[in-house]
Order: C-alpha cells, then sequence, then structure tokens
C-alpha cells in the first residue's frame, strides 16, 4: 500500500481542479486526475469541429479570457507566460445597446489586461495535467466516492462500477459531484454522499448556478462592420456577449470565428420547455437561429456564417460563494477537500485561488500522506 497511501484523486480537470493538481505534485504529493471528458478544461475547453468538407475548427466556447488582480494568481500568470501557455489579448472590447443601437462605450486596447490560453483556452489546463507527478486519466467519470473507515482511506468507483483505486485524499472540484442536478441530468444519485462529511453538507447542499448557451460562428471573410472585437450587450433579452474568437494570439486566421453567449433569462426559458438533459439537435438548432438572428438585429452588416452551432452549457455560473476567506472547503478528518470558482467567485481567477487553497490544505498535512 506504500505507493497508494501517497496518493491524492482530484476529480475535475478544470482550472480549479489543474492547479491543485500540479501544485500538489510541485510538493511532492502524487497525483491522479479524474476527468469524464476527453480532455481538460471544463468552462476552458477548447471546442473542435469538422465542417462537412473537413475543414478544422476550434472555438473558445466557454471562458473566453480570464482577468487577474490577486497576488498568488499573477505570480502563476507569469509563470505561465514565461512558459508560453497564455498571452494577452490586446484588442479593443466594448459595450453595444439595443435600444440606441449603438456602442455606448468603447475600451482602448490595453485598458486592463485580458488573458488567454495559446492556442486554446484549455492549454494551461492541458500543460497542468501533465506534470510530472500527476497521472490524468480521461473519459473516466467517478460514480461514488466510499470513505473506508477501518483502513482511513477513500475508495473511487467508476460510473462503469469498476474500481479506481485507494487514495489518501480526494479533491472534488466539479459542484456536480455534490449536487442534486447530477441525479437531474443522469437519474443517479451524486457521486459523494455529503452524510459523509455532515461539517460541509450544509453549505453544499444547494449552490444556485445560471446556465447560457454559446453559438459558434465561423467565416470566410471578416465581418468588417463590427469595430471591436468583444463587446457585452445592453437592453437585449437574448444576448449578452459576442467575441472575436480568431482575433486571440496564437489562433488559426484562415476564417474569422466568433462565439456569442446567451442571457441566463433566454437559457431559463429553454431549459423549462426542454428540461436539463442533454439538449436535442432541433432544440440546438433552433436556439442557434434565433440567437444569430439577435446578432444580425444589431443592424452590422452580418452576413450568413458557413458553420453555425449551438452549445448549451448546464451549470455554467455559480450565484453563490460558500467558502469565501478560507477559499475552499475542507474536512481534515477524512482528508475531502471541495473547490472551484463556487467557493470565492464565479470566474477563472476565483476558480484558480480555490485550487490553490485546496492544495495548500493537503501540504499542510504533508506530513500525514
Amino acid at each position: 500500500m506504500n505507493n497508494v497511501v501517497t496518493k491524492v484523486a482530484v476529480v475535475g480537470s478544470g482550472i480549479s481542479g489543474a492547479v491543485c493538481a500540479s501544485t500538489l505534485a510541485k510538493n511532492g504529493v502524487s497525483v491522479t486526475i479524474f476527468e469524464s471528458a476527453r480532455g481538460p478544461g471544463g468552462r476552458m475547453s477548447q471546442r473542435r469541429e469538422l465542417t462537412e468538407d473537413g475543414k478544422e475548427l476550434l472555438f473558445d466556447h466557454g471562458a473566453p479570457y480570464f482577468t487577474a488582480s490577486n497576488t498568488d494568481v499573477l505570480g502563476l500568470i507569469l509563470e505561465w507566460e514565461t512558459r508560453g501557455l497564455i498571452a494577452e489579448w490586446k484588442e479593443n472590447f466594448g459595450s453595444f445597446d439595443f435600444i440606441s443601437k449603438t456602442f455606448i462605450d468603447i475600451e482602448k486596447e490595453g485598458s486592463s489586461k485580458r488573458y488567454v490560453g495559446v492556442p486554446g483556452m484549455n492549454s494551461i489546463c492541458r500543460a497542468l495535467c501533465q506534470e510530472p507527478g500527476v497521472e490524468s486519466k480521461f473519459g473516466v467519470g467517478v460514480g461514488r466516492f466510499e470513505w473506508l473507515e477501518d483502513d482511513n482511506l477513500w475508495s473511487l468507483t467508476g460510473l462503469d462500477g469498476q474500481s479506481l483505486g485507494h487514495f489518501k485524499g480526494v479533491v472534488a472540484s466539479d459542484k456536480n459531484t455534490v449536487s442534486l442536478r447530477f441525479t437531474d441530468v443522469t437519474g443517479r444519485p451524486p457521486p459523494l454522499d455529503l452524510n459523509l462529511v455532515p461539517g460541509l453538507a450544509v453549505k453544499m447542499k444547494q449552490i444556485p448556478v445560471s446556465s447560457y448557451f454559446a453559438l459558434m460562428l465561423a467565416y470566410e471573410q471578416p465581418v468588417s462592420s463590427i469595430p471591436v472585437k468583444g463587446f457585452s450587450f445592453k437592453n437585449s433579452e437574448v444576448l449578452s456577449r459576442a467575441f472575436c474568437d480568431s482575433s486571440k494570439p496564437g489562433r488559426t486566421t484562415t476564417s474569422e470565428r466568433w462565439v456569442l453567449h446567451s442571457t441566463e433569462d433566454f437559457a431559463k426559458g429553454i431549459i423549462a420547455q426542454a428540461g436539463l438533459q442533454k439538449p436535442s439537435n432541433a432544440t440546438l438548432t433552433k436556439v442557434a437561429e434565433e440567437l444569430f438572428q439577435e446578432f444580425q438585429n444589431t443592424g452590422f452588416n452580418i452576413p450568413q456564417p458557413f458553420f453555425k452551432k449551438a452549445h448549451r452549457w448546464g451549470s455554467a455560473f455559480p450565484l453563490a460563494s460558500i467558502a469565501r476567506e478560507d477559499k475552499c472547503l475542507w474536512d481534515g478528518g477524512k482528508r475531502l477537500a471541495l473547490c472551484g470558482d463556487f467557493c470565492v467567485s464565479p470566474n477563472v481567477e476565483g476558480a484558480i485561488l480555490s485550487g490553490m487553497a485546496a492544495a495548500s490544505k493537503f501540504v499542510d498535512i504533508l506530513s500525514c500522506l
């Protein structure tokens, strides 16, 4: 068991889990990441699409960029910049008012630093999941966390019922591991039974979340009528923001690619009709048309794209921060940490801070591991 008990399992490879795993590994803790998706990133993942004629298109269809003000996060950003994992996105951004059909604010280049992964937003998570001391298992969903009292260990079981191993500690960086939404979507109980950690149960019982739809568009020629590369919408019930994905550093420019985000209310309306299960192709096609129509309603000369596809982020943004000062939830007796943007703030910086905090809990008891 010597090689087993030194291990910590990290469930979820979004930025919070990836930062946590990397930090643990740098401090001598052996880490195994379990991720149900095919690759790392969570909302920082990059979507790969193929057109009918075989052309590859890449979209950052989740988080478009991130900002930072915390000293510890800025230190990580400097390291990532040095490694070529991120770059500053230096473009003009603005805010568009649907009533007046004008830009009411255009923020000049460089007035605030926006960072993006290079060549995709998932580049940071991918690199962190490949660092020495980190073993990553993609396409492996965790179906059950079990605490073995006699052995003082965690036992993890996959969604397929197969044993994933025993671990001295566990980090859950995906709120769905304890959320009733997991049951709504899959029909199964959440992987982590909160009765095992009653001290954390109250805080984790209900984390309200918002959903939104993303629309991916690709054009042969630049949409020259839009004067900025990213903007928010005011007074639209359908769209919240739009970004020219292909204008980011390190992206291919064989086509111009845009990503639009719906409003929370628009997504609520669709989900009320279609439910929380994976949206049908018919639903996504309808959503794509409605979002694109609103984009055209801006009054800009926006042509039909050669590629158009919608994606739903079902629990995209937490609407509460449940561990502000501690930055993560921690049960020292069972060596269980819960981390993510839902602990600090609903953005990339909040997720990074929470992952760092979870790792520090284990580093503090390193002698026990």
